[in-house]
């Protein structure tokens, strides 16, 4: 099945990219892991609220809330789709890097995803 890729943008055919069902599935996580909860008009409750909690001052019990946080996320919004069996989230010098290991529900599939971003 082909996607919309995201974000969204023009290849250089001057048509909508499209993404495979790999990177479609790689995109819906990084929206959920980036969209802050209230966000998106019709979904209210769509996303992580990660990058509200990056703010907090770090501590190991702050990386517990984190990991769980973001782990309940994708498994309320993507449980359908793949199967979370790990979450690591680390925050450094104003960048947020996030590792999510997960099992691909109609391959059985594991695939290991990196997000980073700049916050701040």
């Amino acid at each position: 099945m082909i996607h919309v890729d995201f974000p969204f943008r023009i290849d250089g055919r001057g048509r909508t990219a499209l993404a495979g069902e790999d990177a479609h599935l790689r995109n819906l996580i990084e929206q959920v892991l980036f969209t802050t909860p209230g966000e998106r008009v019709n979904r209210p409750t769509f996303g992580s609220g990660l990058l509200q909690l990056v703010f907090a001052p770090n501590s190991d019990v702050l990386a517990g809330v984190v990991e769980t946080t973001v782990r309940a996320a994708l498994q309320q919004h993507l449980a359908d789709l793949v199967e979370v069996q790990a979450v690591s989230v680390k925050s450094e010098d104003g960048r947020l890097d996030v590792t999510v290991q997960y099992v691909v529900r109609r391959t059985q599939n594991v695939a290991v995803a990196q997000f980073s971003r700049r916050v701040g």
